[in-house]
């Protein structure tokens, strides 16, 4: 399929011919910084030329350990265009992780964006062949078509993490990334509608997430421009300088948009809070359909006076959102469009080049993420566990063939998630078939290495269950004749060891033990996960209060 033009090919044309167009623009709290089509192009060829004369030839790993940033951008799109393999890394994870992802794909260059990143890497791997990703930039430039592929090569590897807790890397193909950004870009243009083509997208998650990069390349492929966040202790600010129409979210940050925005709303005068109270009522009661006339009108003041309000604070230019990497709970979802923002969720896993289900403007419901992609097969198989087929199911775990061949079991790729498929083809995501735990933030964690460290902290715990699945933290349940103390003393040691996404944050002690008697241990004594969340329903209850 090497005569089709492939997508890294459309990146660097529509490049070229939008030469005075901001692809990508840098947000700078209140100063926007863009990148037009001639420089990024300009970026992008110097790097090619430098990959050259390092002699990093088509097929090799290479490794792109850096934040967001335009210089990002064009490093990913020069080493795609060099024919290599891209391993993206996460900026924030532990060094001795990222290093064990370098050794695992075999990476012969590591970019580097800065030098704590690099020093970070050296104390792990002190010959790492690390360029810095400045010096990426110094190459003679290299104009020239992208270095061919065929449909069923390998563009990327993106690790995630599997129930054991060790990483695996995700091979993603050519096919699969050409058969989704035409999905994606129209898909964009529905939500957009006349806007399509003039709209303003932002972006604040890491790139080298699966998500985010579907995301970028979809900019990219019909260039039409990405405001990039460069720092997320600044979102606030630098979201009223991109006044965006939409954006990408992970659960977590809607949730706390929606608690901070209710409780300023409790700080104001009792006229308010009441119009606010009421207005809530009256919508919920107009989306079941059993509003009195009293109800449409408390609900025409309150969006009037006090939505309107909250929605400019938000957002004033927001069309809509979007959301994907863990299921957004109704109510918040349902709050967002009462205020007159709708939320489109979006399904997927790293394995299925990010996205298996998209919301659709006038099909979609409140806790459900969308129907099925043009292109891709899904059905429910033993458990209800989601299967799914299509060119956007991914190759293969880097050199892991069993694990390869349990995921991708009858020509069908196993999704692990325990879903329910409504008569209109909604999907609704319940629960994991295995163990892994996926974080508010979209974080895939594990929990046995997590439980292990603890318990190996901790002399006189007898069971640790570590909780935390669509949450925004993790917690424990820890049993034994312990203190609280003690407990808090090993977490805080433990939590010194992991990167901030598998902390745990609070925790439960338990003098009861874990028996096989009370249902909470297998025959072979292994943890019976949601039997025991069930039985500390209570306990856990508090520990996201």
């Amino acid at each position: 399929m090497t005569e089709a033009r492939s997508f890294i090919q459309v990146f660097l044309d529509q490049l070229e011919a939008e030469p005075t167009k901001a692809h990508v623009t840098e947000i700078h709290g209140p100063t926007a910084l863009p990148f037009d089509g001639k420089t990024l192009g300009a970026l992008v060829a110097r790097a090619r030329g430098a990959l050259r004369a390092r002699g990093v030839a088509p097929g090799a790993r290479v490794g792109l350990l850096a934040p967001n940033s335009a210089h990002w951008v064009a490093a990913d799109v020069a080493l795609l265009a060099e024919g290599t393999i891209v391993v993206p890394l996460y900026a924030r994870q532990e060094p001795a992780e990222l290093v064990a992802m370098m050794h695992d794909a075999g990476t012969t260059l590591v970019v580097c964006g800065t030098e704590k990143l690099a020093d970070g890497v050296r104390a792990h791997w002190p010959e790492a062949p690390i360029v810095m990703l400045d010096a990426l930039f110094a190459g003679e430039p290299v104009h020239a078509p992208a270095v061919p592929r065929a449909a069923t090569d390998c563009v990327t590897i993106v690790y995630t993490s599997g129930t054991s807790g060790e990483p695996k890397g995700v091979m993603i193909t050519r096919a699969g990334v050409d058969h989704m950004l035409p999905v994606t870009r129209d898909g964009l243009s529905e939500l957009m509608g006349a806007r399509a083509g003039q709209d303003r997208l932002f972006h604040y998650l890491p790139f080298c997430f699966m998500g985010s990069r579907i995301v970028l390349w979809t900019a990219l492929y019909r260039a039409g421009g990405i405001l990039v966040s460069t720092s997320l202790e600044n979102l606030a600010e630098e979201l009223k300088t991109a006044k965006p129409h939409y954006f990408l979210n992970v659960p977590a940050l809607l949730e706390r948009i929606k608690k901070g925005v209710e409780s300023k709303l409790a700080t104001q005068a009792r006229p308010v809070r009441a119009l606010y109270a009421r207005g809530v009522s009256a919508y919920q009661r107009t989306a079941a359909g059993t509003a009195s006339g009293f109800d449409r009108a408390v609900l025409a003041l309150a969006k009037r006076v006090v939505f309107e309000r909250v929605r400019q604070q938000i957002g004033a230019d927001l069309v809509c959102l979007i959301c994907g990497s863990a299921p957004l709970h109704p109510d918040t979802q349902r709050w967002f469009e009462m205020l007159g923002v709708p939320v489109y969720q979006v399904y997927g896993l790293t394995e299925t080049t990010a996205i298996v289900t998209m919301d659709v403007p006038g099909r979609g419901a409140a806790g459900k993420v969308g129907v099925v992609i043009r292109g891709v097969e899904m059905r429910l198989g033993e458990g209800d566990e989601l299967l799914v087929r299509g060119p956007n199911v991914f190759a293969g775990y880097w050199q892991r063939p069993e694990a390869t061949a349990a995921a991708l079991a009858d020509d069908w790729f196993h999704t692990g998630d325990q879903c329910a498929i409504d008569a209109g083809g909604n999907l609704e995501v319940i629960g994991r078939v295995g163990n892994l735990l996926v974080a508010e933030s979209g974080h895939n964690i594990a929990p046995e290495p997590i439980e292990a460290k603890i318990l190996a902290e901790l002399g006189g715990a007898e069971s640790c269950v570590v909780l935390g699945h669509g949450r925004p933290y993790l917690t424990a349940i820890v049993t034994g004749k312990l203190a609280a103390a003690d407990v808090q003393t090993a977490l805080d040691r433990v939590n010194e060891t992991l990167p901030h996404y598998r902390r745990v944050r609070k925790f439960h002690v338990s003098s009861e033990p874990f028996t096989i008697e009370s249902g909470l241990l297998t025959a072979n004594q292994k943890l019976r996960r949601k039997a025991i969340e069930k039985h500390y329903a209570a306990a856990v209850q508090e520990l996201y209060a």
